[in-house]
């Protein structure tokens, strides 16, 4: 059994908490910011750059356009755009993992960017839009005047990266093997479902290429 498992999930509904769980669970490695320092060693970005480049997407159309524009001197000789560079890097990172390694693996594409590989899991993790509003006050600490703004700019900064570098759609149910709603169960729960499911799952191989 390849214990491989990707975590996509919306802003506030306990995705990072919950698939480190499952690692700690699993005994196997979690990757999130370990994701950013490997990037930040292969392409010598700093991390900030790196760290925000899902949250740029904020707006689809500007992040869009910033997509298809050279990226000052720096990158004078690529013909590739700062967004597209970020991109691919972790692109890399997160392909070394999942052709060498097994873990868990948050956010940044990951369903799509392992989605050849056999025995992967992707899971997709959400909530009620109030319950994820309570806990971002309550756990991660963010400010209640500005929370509600904060939600909704995190969720469609996720969708509109995902959508842009995967043309699939964010959180659509074909793109994931499981999605658990957070509001109605805890987290250590969430957990446990997910080992549950990755221990009895079927593992099918991948369809075979038949385009000639």
């Amino acid at each position: 059994m390849r214990k491989l498992i990707t975590i996509s999930r919306e802003y506030g509904s306990g995705g990072r908490l919950i698939g480190r769980i499952v690692a700690e669970k699993m005994g196997i490695p979690f990757y999130d910011r370990e994701i950013i320092d490997m990037a930040v060693e292969q392409s010598g970005l700093s991390p900030e750059v790196i760290e925000t480049a899902e949250l740029r997407a904020k707006s689809s159309v500007s992040y869009s356009l910033a997509s298809v524009m050279p990226f000052g001197e720096m990158f004078s000789t690529e013909t590739m755009s700062i967004n597209e560079k970020l991109f691919m890097t972790q692109f890399d990172v997160i392909r070394q993992i999942g052709e060498t390694n097994e873990g868990v693996i948050v956010g940044r594409c990951a369903d799509y960017v392992l989605r050849d590989l056999p025995g992967v899991t992707n899971i997709f993790i959400y909530g009620e839009f109030d319950d994820r509003v309570k806990r971002c006050v309550e756990s991660y600490g963010d400010d209640p005047e500005t929370v509600v703004s904060k939600v909704k700019d995190y969720d469609k900064a996720r969708a509109n990266y995902y959508n842009f570098h995967t043309s699939q759609k964010w959180g659509q149910f074909s793109n994931y093997n499981l999605a658990i709603n957070t509001s109605y169960i805890s987290d250590e729960k969430a957990a446990d479902l997910i080992v549950q499911y990755i221990e009895t799952r079927l593992y099918k191989e991948p369809a075979e290429n038949t385009e000639v």
